[in-house]
């Protein structure tokens, strides 16, 4: 099978096919959780989204909602409703259904802001993501004790700064931030809207995860049900996806069984490309036999 696959998964699922102006039609990938990956849903209804619009606006915010889980053996269906449409302003609301089921509503907001005052948070140190070991060598050993992660799609190559959750909770060791450099595995079209969905799918990943670390725990080690309920993206300027970004993530807050995930994306120079703020229901159920997260 070609290293390329998943990548190639992951593009051929953002291209929706267009029942009319304002509904598309995504499918999923072959390898899926129980429930359809919410990164996945959040991503195909920003393509949506963007192939509504009626000129080419650069997005500037998406904040999602999820209602109820999607079953990966039926397709989704994206209805658009068009909000607003300016020169340099528009909005969309894009509703997720199946079978007649809200999944999930996302709101996107676009501006052509042009050139303002600017400031950004500093950004963490900039390893050399070529001299970090590949996700796959981290999995390796652990593909029992993670085999949802180990099984999943991986079309966005992965380079931790710090120890996954798994081998920190494997050593002991606890930390309250969790640093990744991604990038897709193969060159994007140079479409802006595909490279903004890819940001978008794989900013669901790893960003709950300083909630658990920060306690010295991991998923598979430790019983944990997570499930997220919310989920926000602010864009700060244009990127390229299948360059290399890192997503620095941390919790500053956990309670009444709720956890808030935040993290920016850093392009190779430091500069912020964008903002994500991720709420989930966070369970974590001591003294019970391991299982997977």
């Amino acid at each position: 099978m070609s290293r390329y696959a998943d990548f190639e998964e992951l593009l051929a699922i953002l291209h929706l096919d267009r029942l009319d102006d304002d509904t598309f039609v995504g499918a999923h990938p072959s390898k899926n959780p129980v429930r359809t990956f919410g990164g996945q849903m959040m991503a195909q209804a920003f393509v949506a989204a963007g192939r509504s619009l009626a000129h080419p606006v650069p997005p500037s915010a998406m904040s999602t909602h999820f209602i109820a889980g999607g079953d990966p053996e039926l397709d989704l269906e994206f209805r658009v409703v068009r909000l607003r449409d300016e020169r340099r302003f528009a909005n969309r609301r894009v509703d997720v259904m199946q079978k007649g089921q809200l999944l999930t509503t996302a709101m996107v907001s676009y501006l052509a802001g042009g050139r303002g005052l600017e400031h950004s948070v500093q950004h963490p140190p900039l390893d050399d993501p070529l001299a970090l070991p590949p996700i796959d060598d981290l999995l390796r050993g652990y593909e029992d004790v993670v085999p949802h992660f180990a099984n999943a799609l991986h079309p966005i190559e992965w380079r931790y700064t710090n120890d996954p959750a798994w081998i920190m909770r494997d050593k002991g060791e606890r930390l309250a931030h969790n640093r990744v450099w991604m990038k897709t595995k193969g060159a994007m079209p140079d479409d802006p809207v595909l490279h903004a969905a890819a940001l978008v799918y794989a900013s669901d990943t790893t960003v709950l995860d300083s909630i658990i670390t920060t306690h010295g725990l991991s998923w598979g080690y430790d019983r944990i049900f997570a499930v997220t309920t919310n989920h926000s993206v602010w864009f700060h300027r244009p990127f390229r996806f299948d360059d290399w970004v890192l997503y620095s993530t941390s919790s500053p807050v956990a309670a009444e069984s709720r956890g808030l995930g935040t993290g920016h994306f850093f392009d190779g120079s430091g500069r912020p490309l964008a903002t994500v703020v991720q709420e989930g229901i966070v369970k974590y159920f001591p003294g019970r036999p391991t299982a997977s997260g």
